[in-house]
């Protein structure tokens, strides 16, 4: 299985990057791992928030495959333990999904479209992060996660 960590918006800040980058070699210890970012090209004006979400949709959903399964990282979805995020990640594998694909929406969120097409929609916390600070996170709960997986000592309960 390989994992893909999909974000909307605009290249990792250099505040994160050093640490997405860090987590994103260390899972590749457990699964192959890689990062794609979709960035609207700007236009004139600033579209209306429900056509720019539309757009977003667009793009992800040409770049989804049939067999893909789609997790959306949204404020309305279901919170884990990252003890039960390993337990999830590890099914996938189990099942031998090819791509598990992690979302993160643009500044207003996922269209419905895609969280319709979500296999899973998960919630980080009922905290609100940025969203470059959202793509750490993620990194590091994945990497935690797979640690955990092998009851490696990184995680301390």
């Amino acid at each position: 299985m390989k994992i893909e960590c999909w974000a909307i918006g605009k290249p990792h800040e250099s505040y994160v990057a050093h640490g997405v980058d860090e987590f994103t070699q260390r899972i590749q210890n457990y699964f192959p791992v890689e990062w794609r970012l979709f960035n609207l090209k700007k236009n004139a004006g600033s579209p209306a928030i429900q056509l720019l979400k539309q757009e977003e949709s667009a793009l992800i959903m040409a770049a989804l495959r049939p067999d893909d399964w789609l997790v959306a990282l949204d404020e309305s979805g279901k919170q884990l333990t990252s003890r039960k995020l390993s337990a999830f990640i590890l099914d996938r594998g189990n099942q031998s999904i090819k791509r598990l694909i992690f979302l993160i929406g643009g500044a207003y969120g996922l269209d419905e479209t895609l969280l319709k097409k979500s296999k899973f929609i998960w919630s980080l916390s009922d905290l609100t992060f940025p969203h470059q600070l959202v793509r750490l996170i993620l990194a590091e709960q994945i990497y935690r996660a797979c640690s955990i997986g092998r009851n490696e000592k990184y995680h301390h309960d």
